[in-house]
C-alpha cells in the first residue's frame, strides 16, 4: 500500500481559461523533494462526473479494482515546507482534472510522497528548459531552482497554441528581468496577428535561440509525441542523449512510434 498524506486546500486561484493553480498545506508535515518531481492524487471515481481522463500531466491515470483513480501531478512549489502547489488543467471529460477543479478551499485532498526522474542534474551546467502546456509544471519548479543555485545560463522555451493560455508568465517574466543569465522564449501554434514572437513548434526554435544547444543540459516535458519530435530534433542537431532529460504527460506512451 502506498503512503498517503492528507492536505487540506488553502486557495484556489484561476492561472488561465482551463488551468487552476491549487495551494495545498499538510498539517506538521514537511515536503522534502527535488523540484520537478511529482505527487499522486488519490480519489475515489464516484465522485467524478466525469467518465475519462485522457490527458494530463506525466503519467496515464490508474484505478484500481475499487474504483480508485491515481493521477500524477507535479509540484511547482519549493521543498522545505509544509506547502505545495499544483496548476492542473481542466480537460471536458477528464476524471481527475474535473474532480480536482471542482475542490474549494477547505477540502482535503489525498496525495502520495513526491518522486520522479525530472529534477536537474548539474547546477552549474548551461541548461535549455523546453516544455508544451501543462507540461511546464515540473520546468517552473527546475528554473526557480536553477535561478537561485545554478552557475551558468538557463533558456526557457514554451510553446502554448496562444497568449490567453500561457500559465506562469508573469513569473518567468520577472525571472528573466531579475536574472541576467535566465531567458525566456515563448512560442505559439495559433498566434493572431498582434503577436510579435515566434510561432509554429517550439523545439524548432531551439537551434535558433541557442548558439551552444549542444553544450547544454536539456530538459523536456509535454505530450508525447512532442518529446519524441524533441529527442530526435537534438539528436540531430549532435546533443548527446545523456544530456537530455524528459518526461511525457503519459510517460509509457514516449517511444519512438509517439
Amino acid at each position: 500500500m502506498t503512503d498517503t498524506h492528507e492536505v487540506t486546500v488553502t486557495s484556489v486561484h484561476q492561472m488561465t481559461p482551463t488551468v487552476k493553480q491549487f495551494l495545498l498545506e499538510a498539517d506538521g508535515y514537511t515536503f522534502e523533494f527535488d523540484p520537478g518531481q511529482h505527487t499522486h492524487v488519490h480519489f475515489d471515481r464516484s465522485e467524478s462526473p466525469a467518465a475519462d481522463d485522457e490527458s494530463g500531466d506525466e503519467d496515464d491515470t490508474s484505478a484500481d479494482e475499487d474504483g480508485e483513480v491515481v493521477r500524477p501531478y507535479t509540484a511547482t512549489a519549493m521543498p522545505g515546507s509544509e506547502r505545495i502547489t499544483l496548476a492542473i488543467k481542466r480537460y471536458p471529460d477528464g476524471t481527475a482534472s474535473t474532480w480536482m477543479h471542482e475542490r474549494t478551499p477547505g477540502d482535503t485532498i489525498e496525495i502520495e510522497e513526491l518522486g520522479g526522474n525530472l529534477y536537474l542534474r548539474d547546477l552549474d551546467s548551461d541548461v535549455a528548459f523546453v516544455s508544451t502546456g501543462t507540461g511546464i509544471t515540473p520546468m517552473i519548479a527546475m528554473a526557480k531552482q536553477y535561478v537561485r543555485e545554478g552557475t551558468g545560463h538557463a533558456h526557457f522555451f514554451f510553446g502554448e497554441k496562444d497568449e490567453e493560455h500561457i500559465i506562469y508568465r508573469e513569473t518567468l517574466d520577472q525571472m528573466a528581468a531579475d536574472n541576467p543569465d535566465f531567458d525566456v522564449t515563448y512560442v505559439l501554434s495559433e498566434a493572431d496577428d498582434e503577436w510579435s514572437g515566434r510561432e509554429g513548434h517550439v523545439q524548432d526554435h531551439l537551434a535558433d535561440a541557442l548558439d551552444d544547444l549542444d553544450g547544454r543540459d536539456c530538459y523536456v516535458c509535454g505530450v508525447p509525441q512532442m518529446v519524441v519530435d524533441t529527442q530526435d530534433y537534438l539528436d540531430e542537431r549532435g546533443v548527446p542523449e545523456a544530456n537530455v532529460y524528459v518526461e511525457g504527460w503519459e510517460g509509457d506512451e514516449v517511444s519512438e512510434e509517439g
